[in-house]
Formats: structure tokens, C-alpha cells, sequence
């Protein structure tokens, strides 16, 4: 995936209401990452396939273990390697922000190399360091105390749940300031067709709104409302 992806493009200018919407017509409601949101201070803008990264609970043995196994066994260092660029890095921390899922020195390791940005439902430390960086990272919560307190990694691109949500590596991932969704990567070109046109109605919606016209025949458009919709349209493409 580059950042000339007609797919990436579309969806960029797509809001996250907007996709929520356009998934829910077709009956994929579970979309939205409930308890996800941009960094404080930041209203990042953020598109790319899904990269995943699982978690289970932290268990004192296992982390002993661990402890002294090499850095290129890690999985947090080996995404950071792994992840290619203009994906985004999907980390399933189970909804538990304890313990961060990550900070500045991994993240901006990704930054460099390209990838698209983060989405945790987990804790996240570094906030304020990251956010100058504007990487894209969203997470449950700020959370100084590393990993360790709460997590161990234990699986790379599988499938997760974060936010509530299912992730399947290769999904398209979009985040705005309002949080993230989840479109499915097998849909994802007419998804994203679908919410350009979803848009381009709604902005003739919000000028009429603007211009002291109802709500009725304006939302939904219908009877005069949708006439001078689909005349603005064959104008257009005249």
C-alpha cells in the first residue's frame, strides 16, 4: 500500500461518521473502536491496512522468561521492524490501559520508516513527546507504566479485537478525530466509493441547512430537496 492507493485516497477524505454509516447500510455495524481516541492534543488524520499485534494478561513466570530470551525475539521491537510502511500498527492490550502498549523511542522508529501510525486499546506513554512528532497514535489512555505491568505479546498478524472490534490483518484502518474504524479489507473500494458519494450528498445537505431551509425535505432529501440535488449533479457532469 502506497499514499497513491485510489483506496488510501478515498478513505482519507472520508469521515469515520460518514463510514460508520456506509458499513451500517450494509449491515456491518461493529466497527467503531469503542474507548479509542486520538492523544491529547492532537486530531490526527490516519489511513492504512492493518498490521496487527496480540496481547494476553502478564504472568510473573512468563515474564521471567522472556526476560532473557534476545531484543529480536521482543514482538513490540520486532512490529516496530516488521510492520511495512503505510500500514498501521493495530495492538489488542484486551481494553486494559494498566500498562503502556508502547512509546516515543518504538513509535518513532515506525514514523521513520514510513508506517502509517498506531492504534492501541491499550495505554500509550511519551504522550505529549509523540504527539510533536504527529505520528498518528490512538489509544484507551496515557499510561507511563511500560508493558510489563499489564501485557505480554504474544502473537504478530492475526486476527484481534481492539476497541471491541474484530481486526483481520490487511483490514483498512481510518482515524479522525472522532476515534477509529474498521472497514473490511474485502469491501473496502466500493466502501470507500460509496462514502465519497455519501459526502458529496451530505455537503448539499449541511449548504441548505445553512441556507434556512427545513430539515424536512432536506434530511433525508426528498420531493424539491432531492430535485435540486440530482440537478446540481447532472450539472456536474455535464
Amino acid at each position: 500500500m502506497t499514499a497513491t492507493d485510489p483506496i488510501a485516497q478515498t478513505l482519507s477524505r472520508a469521515s469515520t461518521a460518514t463510514l460508520c454509516t456506509v458499513l451500517s447500510l450494509r449491515g456491518i455495524a461493529r466497527v467503531f473502536m469503542y474507548g479509542v481516541s486520538p492523544l491529547p492534543g492532537s486530531r490526527p488524520r490516519l489511513v492504512g491496512r492493518a498490521f496487527t499485534m496480540r496481547s494476553v494478561s502478564a504472568r510473573e513466570d512468563m515474564l521471567a522468561r522472556d526476560r532473557g530470551q534476545p531484543p529480536e525475539v521482543n514482538l513490540q521491537r520486532r512490529a516496530a521492524e516488521e510492520c511495512p510502511a503505510g500500514s498501521v500498527l493495530v495492538i489488542d492490550c484486551r481494553g486494559n490501559a494498566a500498562g503502556a502498549s508502547g512509546g516515543l523511542v518504538l513509535f518513532e522508529r515506525m514514523r521513520v520508516r514510513g508506517c502509517a501510525g498506531i492504534v492501541s486499546d491499550g495505554g500509550v506513554r511519551d504522550a505529549a513527546d509523540i504527539v510533536e512528532t504527529g505520528f498518528p497514535v490512538y489509544a484507551k489512555a496515557v499510561c507511563p507504566p511500560n508493558s510489563l505491568v499489564a501485557h505480554r505479546f504474544v502473537d504478530l498478524q492475526v486476527p484481534v479485537t481492539c476497541g471491541e472490534v474484530a481486526v483481520y490483518p490487511g483490514d483498512w484502518i481510518v482515524g479522525d478525530h472522532d476515534g477509529v474504524v474498521v472497514v473490511p479489507a474485502d469491501i473496502a473500494a466500493a466502501v470507500a466509493d460509496e462514502a465519497a458519494a455519501y459526502e458529496h450528498k451530505e455537503e448539499f445537505i449541511i449548504r441548505r441547512i445553512r441556507a434556512g431551509h427545513s430539515v424536512f425535505g432536506t434530511y433525508p432529501l426528498t420531493g424539491e430537496g432531492l430535485a435540486a440535488y440530482e440537478a446540481q449533479k447532472r450539472a456536474a457532469e455535464a
